[in-house]
């Protein structure tokens, strides 16, 4: 069978593809078939800087992202190496029409566009639909649908931070040389306050020495959170309103119940960075479609998720965020809406609990790749002590089984995950044991050449014939990573199993068997 590492990143690989998802949708397109080029981009701007010069009332929402959308300019056959060579710096999102991820990331993509503009940023924002100009799309590299791209004088580096607008601001200010941003007045706070969530707030009595640059580092190394410094210690109160009279001071800020975090370590840079990814998520992160590359990139090695019903979680999410405060520096906590089977189904499947309908919660290390399941009902107090044995190493690995068979009169035993110790490992008898999976279309050729060695075998005591069903069971023991396969354990020494061709025909096989059996002077019968 797959390993449990094998089958524990596939998974997670496969809940992955849900984020690039495709589906039919359709995209504001204002070029004309020759498309626009830069001037054109900038006339637009004119354009719609009159307009608003000339029209007072609030627009509508469509004729916002209609406008946002005309700032963003269209690559094409002619325009692409221009705007690239003649920008220092590029950023380019690469879609297809029918992509439904394309479609949620476009609005962003210009709003944030909108935003870098009205910041005075030199970025360039940039598309190109890679269907429609699919040797352009080669050139830049653009291999999946959405890929962000961000060229530096004509050198490509991939787009590591979120999918919000707002954070597709923050990194993008960031990779352009502003990491952080100062504040001086009350109403700089305050309008800062307006279009920040979550930010990191700095007080330094000068912008100067040790402390601020290892603070200035972090800012550049981070690619997510906005950070923020000022010198004046009221404006870093309207900030940050818990803070204490000092001269030295750094904190995060975010929309959540645990809404200021103090830094109580040293300015270090690697230690200001661990305070950040220690406590930069909620004590409770929803899982969705865009935030999942982002859940799964995290640094804590341990992740808990809680797969339920809203209505069911609603009960339990107060009493859950006192036991994410406790272990918050070493586990995150997620909470997976079970109705939504993109994202929840992956785990289950994990579990064997696809079917399920009741709250599940699991857990994964990421470090190790083992996964571990609460059997108990779901409370504070079992949560508490699970996530305790978790990091203590008193809880034991889940391993998914299905049910235990009857085997009773049966030519080949059926092994499942929980009878695998005692029909396989604890058995004094030779086994000649096939592994298998239900989607394998080769493993079907196998098992009718069990069932022909079984019959030949037939009445041989020392000699038991077994199968299992790699899909549905697994066992630490059992660390396979193709099917169908094939291991002969020897009653001598079932350690150390031998694996036998699967391509060999029924004679050969056969006589692998006779080969193992004479080895311990045992009754063998004569080859077919």
């Amino acid at each position: 069978m797959y390993t449990s590492k094998f089958i524990f990143f596939s998974l997670i690989f496969l809940l992955l593809l849900t984020f690039l998802a495709p589906s039919i949708s359709s995209e504001l397109d204002l070029t004309d078939e020759n498309g626009d080029d830069v001037d054109g981009l900038e006339e637009l701007i004119a354009l719609d800087e009159q307009e608003d010069s000339q029209h007072h009332e609030k627009p509508s929402e469509a004729e916002f992202v209609s406008k946002a959308q005309r700032i963003v300019l269209e690559l094409n056959n002619d325009n692409t190496k221009r705007a690239i060579d003649g920008n220092e710096y590029v950023l380019v999102l690469g879609y297809a029409p029918w992509c439904v991820r394309s479609a949620e990331l476009m609005p962003k993509f210009a709003e944030a566009a909108t935003a870098l503009k009205e910041l005075g940023s030199s970025l360039l924002m940039a598309k190109i639909d890679a269907e429609r100009y699919p040797k352009v799309a080669s050139t830049l590299e653009i291999k999946g649908f959405p890929t962000l791209l961000l060229f530096v004088n004509g050198t490509s580096q991939p787009y590591t931070g979120g999918f919000s607008a707002e954070e597709l601001v923050i990194w993008a200010r960031k990779k352009t040389g502003v990491p952080i941003i100062r504040i001086s007045s009350d109403a700089e706070a305050s309008h800062f306050l307006k279009k920040h969530s979550m930010f990191v707030v700095s007080l330094f009595e000068k912008f100067a020495g040790p402390d601020y640059d290892e603070f200035t580092k972090a800012a550049k190394m981070d690619n997510e959170i906005q950070f923020v410094e000022t010198s004046n210690a009221e404006i870093a109160k309207h900030l940050f309103p818990n803070i204490k009279p000092t001269n030295l001071f750094l904190g995060l800020v975010k929309s959540e119940p645990e809404k200021y975090t103090e830094y109580e370590g040293t300015f270090s840079t690697d230690e200001i960075l661990q305070f950040l990814d220690d406590n930069k998520f909620p004590l409770v992160t929803v899982l969705t479609e865009l935030n999942a590359a982002r859940v799964y990139s995290s640094t804590n090695k341990l992740q808990v998720l809680i797969i339920s019903e809203p209505d069911d979680f609603k009960k339990l999410v107060e009493p859950l965020q006192d036991v994410a405060r406790k272990f918050k520096s070493g586990i995150m906590f997620i909470f997976v809406d079970i109705r939504e089977d993109n994202l929840a189904k992956p785990f289950l499947t994990m579990f064997g609990l696809e079917e399920s309908e009741d709250s599940v919660v699991i857990s994964f290390n990421y470090s190790s790749s083992l996964k571990y399941l609460l059997e108990s009902d779901t409370t504070p107090t079992s949560l508490e002590g699970f996530c305790s044995g978790l990091l203590s190493g008193t809880v034991s690995p889940y391993y998914k089984s299905q049910p235990i068979p009857d085997n009773k009169n049966m030519s080949i035993l059926t092994v499942v995950g929980k009878t695998f110790d005692e029909l396989i490992l604890n058995s004094p008898e030779n086994i000649l044991l096939e592994i298998h999976t239900q989607w394998c279309i080769s493993c079907e050729t196998t098992s009718k050449q069990m069932e022909k060695l079984a019959k030949h075998f037939k009445g041989l005591d020392n000699l038991i014939f077994a199968r299992i069903d790699a899909s549905l069971n697994e066992h630490p023991k059992l660390q396979v990573d193709d099917y169908p396969t094939l291991l002969f354990y020897s009653a001598d020494d079932k350690t150390k199993p031998i694996q036998f061709p699967t391509k060999s025909s029924v004679k050969e096989l056969a006589a692998l068997v006779n080969k193992n059996l004479k080895a311990q002077d045992r009754e063998i019968r004569d080859e077919l």
